[in-house]
């Protein structure tokens, strides 16, 4: 068996697939595993009798009849092919997010990734009211929040995706508890029968009246 790919989900797929696999390599494009793999994992593929690591290489092709029975591999250093026997190829080397159906609604990195919270990029704002900036896990859309894989930053695992799932909920009700906030209007007192409010000019020349909101408010823009 053979897997492709250099990070932790190959090397924990590797160390798995060895419990019942004659024979177990991993192919990495780099010079080493150091870099995108954790030091634990290294050491135990490096103890396991049945687990090779191949630098240098990546797949070029592969062939069998109805199913798989051998892999090109190409030294990326000097380009050179070689044929291998291969019964199974397992490809760790990382995710493409399903977000073409956003279009531009919220912004995403240049590979399809969502942005949240304090990685939106500049010029994001205007779409909250002033003071108001977005909270953790909230996209450039006000109220739409993002957790899992499909974010920008995000881990790639399981337990980390449903931790921020579990996150984003406290994260809802308090924007819903502020947009019901900002749709209650003042209450004036009432002013004794018969007689209409006094009105009075602030110095921006807006008539107020002399009754005072029995209740706060927030003034709140409109969002697209």
């Amino acid at each position: 068996m053979f897997v492709a790919g250099g990070g932790n989900s190959a090397g924990q797929a590797a160390l798995h697939l060895a419990k019942w696999a004659h024979q177990v390599t991993i192919l990495v494009r780099a010079l080493s595993l150091a870099a995108s793999m954790s030091d634990y994992l290294i050491r135990q593929i490096g103890a396991a009798p049945n687990i090779d690591v191949r630098y240098r290489v990546q797949v070029a092709g592969g062939t069998g009849t109805g199913h798989l029975q051998s892999l090109l591999l190409e030294d990326t250093a000097t380009g050179e092919r070689r044929s291998v026997p291969a019964d199974a190829l397992f490809i760790l080397i990382g995710a493409q997010p399903r977000t073409q159906w956003l279009a531009d609604t919220v912004a995403r990195d240049r590979w399809g990734f969502i942005r949240t919270g304090a990685d939106l990029p500049a010029g994001t704002g205007h779409r909250w009211p002033p003071g108001r900036p977005p909270l953790p896990l909230e996209t450039s859309l006000p109220g739409v929040f993002a957790a899992g894989d499909v974010r920008r930053g995000s881990v790639k695992r399981v337990a980390s995706a449903v931790g921020e799932g579990a996150a984003a909920i406290p994260l809802i009700h308090r924007h819903l508890a502020r947009a019901a906030a900002a749709q209650k209007t003042p209450t004036s007192q009432h002013t004794r029968r018969g007689s209409p409010p006094a009105h009075h000019r602030n110095p921006a020349g807006v008539p107020e009246t002399s009754s005072a909101p029995t209740e706060p408010t927030m003034l709140a823009a409109p969002t697209r």
